[in-house]
């Protein structure tokens, strides 16, 4: 076998880191270099955002309700909806009528909230009513057996649940309005 050259050793000097970067082999860690940017996770491994939910109903009312009052939550969807005939019921639950103002379209979703409270204005619990248009019913003028979210709105019940006593009012919020 022959020695290696000084030539030789120059060449494979050269050649060896070449090699080594074309393949993607490193003889450093990611500690050696700490600036260097992380590998990017893959699009399946990404973590979605968590939905929006509506905000917690607040522990307290100020100034304490009237006995029987109705609040309405101002809220991002208020200002396209008019409610109207609340009342709370002694079963107990929010009785209303709501009413999209915004445009004539047909709602596709329509979330309602009630919080209620006891007289000292203490949150009590809560209730939902949920509203969505469903398969090709809600399409077009086709034959719809529920309630139209057009023209002339939806009445509604909002029935408390798992009280922690008799409710003397209520806030009534909306945390979805969709339009076709």
């Amino acid at each position: 076998m022959r020695p290696l050259t000084r030539t030789t050793a120059a060449v494979l000097g050269l050649l060896v880191p070449a090699l080594a970067a074309l393949t993607g082999c490193s003889g450093h860690s990611g500690a050696d270099h700490p600036g260097d940017p992380k590998p990017r996770a893959s699009a399946a491994a990404a973590a979605l955002p968590a939905p929006r939910s509506a905000p917690a109903p607040a522990p307290t009312l100020s100034p304490a309700p009237d006995k029987g009052e109705v609040r309405i939550e101002d809220g991002p969807f208020t200002d396209r909806v008019r409610l109207t005939d609340l009342t709370l019921t002694n079963k107990p639950a929010v009785t209303g009528h709501v009413t999209i103002t915004s445009d004539v379209s047909d709602v596709l979703a329509l979330e309602l909230r009630a919080a209620y409270y006891d007289s000292r204005g203490r949150l009590l619990g809560t209730g939902t009513f949920e509203y969505q248009e469903e398969g090709e019913d809600a399409q077009g003028n086709e034959h719809h057996d529920g309630p139209r979210a057009a023209g002339d709105g939806i009445d509604f019940t909002l029935p408390a649940k798992h009280l922690a006593g008799t409710p003397a009012a209520a806030v009534v919020s909306i945390p979805v309005l969709v339009n076709e």
